[in-house]
C-alpha cells in the first residue's frame, strides 16, 4: 500500500510540475517540455474532490442556463452581480495555477524574488481601480471595445480591439489547456488527446448554456477553494514554528543556500531591462486583459465596479502573502525531507520538478487528503480561467464583430448571442486543436506574451480614449496593432521563442519581456498620428469627448442592471 501511495505521490507530482512550468511564464525560467512524461498511477483524492467540483458547477450551469434569457445575461449576468461576489470572482479569474504552484516555488528557490514578482502582478489593480474601474463601468456595456469605439469609428476600431483580445485569449487558453491535458492525463490515467477534450468539453459547457452567470460562480468557487486550500497549509505549516515569523526567517536562511542572501533582491534583478519590461508588462498588462476587464460590466453601477477592484485586491495580496509563507516554510519543511527528493538526495532534484514544492508541503503537513485537494485545486483553477477566456473571445466575435462590424448594429440579440455560443464552442476546439499541436512544445513564453500584448495594444488605446480628448479613430487603429505587431516580433525574436522554440544558437533580440519596448512605442504611434489627424472626422471624434466625460463621470445613460 505505501509503495501504491508514493507510486500516486509520484505522478501527481510530475503532473503539477508539468503543468506549473507551462504556465508559470518566463520570469520562472522555462522548465521541461511539457509532454514528457507519461501516464503514471493515479491520486484518488484527486479525482474524487475534482469530479465532486465538477459536479457542483454543471449543477450550477443547469440553474445559470435558465437565466440566461438575453445576451446581457449572457455576457454579464444581467449586470446583478455584487461588489463582493465579482471581487471573488475577479480574484479566481486572475490567480491561476502558477500562482500557487509557480510562485510558491519561486519563493523556496529564490526568497525576496519572488516576493518582487508577486508585486509586479500586484501593482496593476490600484491602476484598475483608481484610474479604470469607474469609467469602465460607466463606458461599456459588454466588452472593452464599447469604451476604445465609444467616439471613434466602431467598425475599425472594434476590429482592432478584437484582433488583440482574440490573441492575448488564444496564447492564454494554449497555456492553460496544454498543463490541464497534461495534469488529467496524469491523474487520471486518460491519454492526452481525452483530457483536452475534458477541459475543452467542459469549458463549452459551462460558456455555452451558462455564460457569464455560471462563469461567475465557477471563478467565485474556484476562488474560495484557493483561499482556503491555501490559507490551510499555511497555518499547518507555521504551526510546526509556533506561528513565529521570526523562528521561519531564522530556520530559513541557516538551511538554504542563499543564506541571508534570501532576503536580498537576486537574479530576477540581475538585469535591470528584462525586470523593468517584465514589471512593466505585468502592471498594465493586467489592466488590458479583455477577460478581466469584462468583469467589470457585471455589476450595478461604478460603486459596485471599485468595490469590486478593492475586494479583489484584498484577495489576491492576501493570498500573495500566504504564498510567501508558504515558500519560506517549504524550505525547511520540504527542504530537508529527503522523501521529497529523487533518490532521497536532500539538495537534489524535487520530485516532480521544482514547482510541485508546494504540493509536497501540503502533504508533509496535511497527508494524502490535503494533497488532493491541492491537486483538485489546480483543476477547479484552470476550468475557471479557461471559462472567463472563452467568454471573453466569445464577447469579442459576437459581439464586436458582429454585431457591430459585420451588422452594423442591426443584428437582432436573438442572433448576436446565437454567434456568441457558437463561437465559444468554436473556440474550444480551437483550444483543444492547440493544445493537441503544442502537447510537447514548451509553452511557458505564451503567458508572458499575452501579458505583453495585452499592455501594449489594449491597454495604450484604452487609457487614452478613457483620459484625452485628442484621441482619433486612425491614431487608435495604427497604434494599437503598432504594440501587438511589435510584442509578438520581440518575443518571437527573443531566447524565449527564437532558441528554446526554434532552435537557433542565440537570439535576435537579448531581452525576453517586450513590454518595455512595444508599450512606449503603441503610445507615441497613437499619440504623434492622432495629433497629425487633421480631417473632419477626425474633429467630431474630439468634439464628441465632453459628451464621453460627463458619461464617465457620473454614469448617466450607462446600462443598468437587468437582474438582481
Amino acid at each position: 500500500m505505501s509503495t501504491i501511495r508514493a507510486t500516486a505521490h509520484r505522478a501527481a507530482g510530475a503532473a503539477l510540475g508539468t503543468l506549473a512550468a507551462s504556465l508559470a511564464g518566463p520570469a520562472l525560467a522555462a522548465g521541461p517540455a511539457v509532454g514528457e512524461a507519461a501516464k503514471q498511477a493515479t491520486n484518488w483524492h484527486a479525482i474524487v474532490m475534482f469530479v465532486a467540483f465538477v459536479s457542483l458547477t454543471l449543477g450550477i450551469t443547469y440553474w445559470a442556463a435558465k437565466r440566461t434569457r438575453s445576451a446581457a445575461h449572457f455576457y454579464t449576468a444581467g449586470g446583478g452581480i455584487t461588489g463582493l461576489q465579482n471581487g471573488l470572482a475577479i480574484a479566481g479569474d486572475y490567480m491561476s495555477a502558477a500562482t500557487l504552484l509557480g510562485l510558491t516555488a519561486m519563493v523556496y528557490t529564490t526568497g525576496y524574488d519572488g516576493y518582487i514578482y508577486m508585486i509586479a502582478f500586484f501593482v496593476g489593480w490600484p491602476i484598475i481601480l483608481f484610474l479604470m474601474a469607474e469609467r469602465l463601468r460607466n463606458l461599456g456595456r459588454y466588452t472593452f471595445a464599447d469604451i476604445t469605439s465609444y467616439r471613434l469609428d466602431q467598425g475599425r476600431v472594434r476590429t482592432m480591439a478584437a484582433v488583440s483580445s482574440l490573441t492575448v485569449v488564444c496564447f492564454y487558453l494554449v497555456a492553460q489547456m496544454v498543463g490541464a491535458g497534461q495534469l488529467i492525463k496524469l491523474l487520471f490515467g486518460l491519454d492526452y488527446v481525452y483530457a483536452l477534450f475534458i477541459v475543452g468539453g467542459l469549458m463549452m459547457v459551462y460558456v455555452t448554456f451558462g455564460g457569464m452567470v455560471a462563469t461567475t460562480w465557477v471563478q467565485i468557487i474556484k476562488a474560495c477553494m484557493l483561499l482556503v486550500g491555501g490559507t490551510l497549509v499555511m497555518v499547518l505549516a507555521m504551526s510546526r514554528f509556533g506561528f513565529s515569523y521570526a523562528t521561519v526567517v531564522n530556520e530559513a536562511t541557516s538551511i538554504h543556500k542563499l543564506g541571508f542572501k534570501l532576503f536580498q533582491p537576486g537574479a530576477l534583478l540581475a538585469d535591470p531591462v528584462n525586470a523593468v519590461s517584465l514589471g512593466i508588462g505585468l502592471m498594465f498588462g493586467t489592466a488590458g486583459l479583455p477577460h478581466i476587464l469584462m468583469r467589470f460590466f457585471t455589476v450595478s453601477d461604478a460603486k459596485a465596479a471599485r468595490k469590486s477592484v478593492l475586494y479583489a485586491s484584498g484577495f489576491v495580496g492576501y493570498f500573495f502573502n500566504v504564498i510567501f509563507l508558504m515558500g519560506l516554510c517549504a524550505i525547511v519543511i520540504v527542504g530537508t525531507n529527503p522523501a521529497y527528493f529523487e533518490g532521497g538526495q536532500i539538495g537534489g532534484k524535487i520530485i516532480g520538478g521544482g514547482n510541485m514544492v508546494v504540493m509536497h508541503l501540503a502533504n508533509a503537513v496535511g497527508g494524502d487528503l490535503l494533497l488532493g485537494f491541492l491537486a483538485a485545486v489546480a483543476f477547479a483553477t484552470i476550468l475557471a480561467v479557461v471559462s472567463g477566456l472563452a467568454l471573453a473571445g466569445a464577447s469579442a466575435i459576437g459581439h464586436d464583430l458582429y454585431a457591430r462590424v459585420i451588422m452594423k448594429g442591426k443584428a437582432t440579440e436573438q442572433a448576436e448571442l446565437r454567434v456568441s455560443k457558437f463561437a465559444s464552442i468554436g473556440l474550444g476546439l480551437v483550444a483543444i486543436t492547440l493544445g493537441i499541436l503544442f502537447e510537447r512544445m514548451n509553452v511557458a513564453f505564451m503567458v508572458g506574451l499575452a501579458f505583453g500584448i495585452a499592455a501594449s495594444a489594449n491597454f495604450p488605446v484604452l487609457i487614452l480614449s478613457m483620459y484625452w480628448r485628442g484621441l482619433t479613430t486612425r491614431g487608435a487603429v495604427i497604434g494599437g496593432y503598432t504594440g501587438l505587431v511589435c510584442a509578438v516580433v520581440l518575443v518571437v525574436l527573443s531566447k524565449l521563442v527564437w532558441v528554446q522554440v526554434l532552435g537557433f544558437a542565440k537570439p535576435i533580440v537579448p531581452y525576453d519581456q517586450p513590454a518595455l519596448f512595444s508599450m512606449p512605442l503603441a503610445f507615441l504611434v497613437t499619440i504623434v498620428v492622432s495629433m497629425l489627424d487633421r480631417s473632419r472626422q477626425a474633429a467630431a471624434e474630439k468634439a464628441a469627448f465632453e459628451d464621453q466625460y460627463v458619461r464617465a463621470q457620473t454614469g448617466f445613460g450607462a446600462a443598468g442592471a437587468v437582474a438582481h
